[in-house]
């Protein structure tokens, strides 16, 4: 199964920008999305031979989690049934014969840090959430984690400690959520590379490939035998982050 994940900065604007001509190049199984933005009665994009599920936040034009797939999953699920977290639209769960595959949007602190006590909350619900579900399949988990884990997945690291997104805080809870039986995919198989997905618009940082790596794959333990790739298309525009890839197989 290849699975591609990419937080898409408002679907409908992507969509102006290569979004279909990526889509039909990359002919994933599924296609996972977030920050789509968008609410059921303002779809226009229908690809043939895809199941479309769609989380929109109740509020319009913020946040909102998107799949195409072409498995028709056994079961499709929004949200973690958690009323404190489930009005963003930031999960979709879609259950698989195998495993389960999880798309997610994760809150972020926002750069006064104003909302980091509620993230940390989120991140022990939503890895509670994870174990849950690995108790009848394994998970894959994949989307924009809004964090950078260590220094190597980010360009001015020095810079940035204790800034959103590279708080000791939210790097700690990434290290939580693998030391509880995951596995970060991209430096799984590539330990030492320095590749980003999240690029700011100010400064010119995506063409001086000044950037971040905040989009992941990451899989329960289990699966470790059945990952055979993960990548990250930092080439492909359209959005102020690139799509990433994992390939499991079957």
């Amino acid at each position: 199964m290849k699975i591609i994940s990419w937080n898409v900065a408002g679907f409908r604007a992507c969509l102006k920008k290569g979004f279909d001509e990526f889509f039909k190049e990359i002919d994933a199984d599924v296609f996972c999305i977030q920050e789509s933005k968008v609410m059921e009665d303002q779809f226009d994009y229908h690809p043939e031979g895809y199941y479309r599920y769609l989380n929109p936040a109740e509020r319009k034009g913020y946040s909102g989690t998107l799949v195409y797939t072409k498995i028709k999953p056994l079961n499709v699920t929004y949200g973690m049934e958690i009323d404190e977290h489930d009005h963003e639209g930031r999960v979709i769960t879609m259950e698989f014969e195998k495993y389960y595959v999880i798309t997610v949007y994760v809150p972020n602190v926002k750069r006064d840090l104003s909302r980091l006590e509620y993230r940390m909350k989120w991140e022990d619900d939503f890895r509670t959430y994870l174990k849950n579900l690995e108790k009848s399949k394994p998970v894959v988990v994949c989307g924009d984690l809004n964090v950078a884990h260590e220094e190597i997945d980010l360009k001015n690291a020095k810079a940035n400690i204790g800034n959103a997104g590279f708080t000791y805080e939210e790097r700690g809870k990434f290290t939580e959520l693998l030391e509880s039986g995951f596995i970060d995919t991209f430096r799984y198989f590539h330990p030492d590379e320095e590749k980003y997905s999240w690029w700011s618009y100010m400064g010119q940082a995506r063409s001086k490939n000044i950037g971040w790596r905040i989009d992941y794959f990451v899989v329960s333990d289990e699966l470790e035998d059945k990952i055979s790739e993960a990548n990250i298309y930092d080439e492909v525009l359209g959005s102020d982050h690139c799509p990433v890839e994992l390939v499991i197989e079957d």
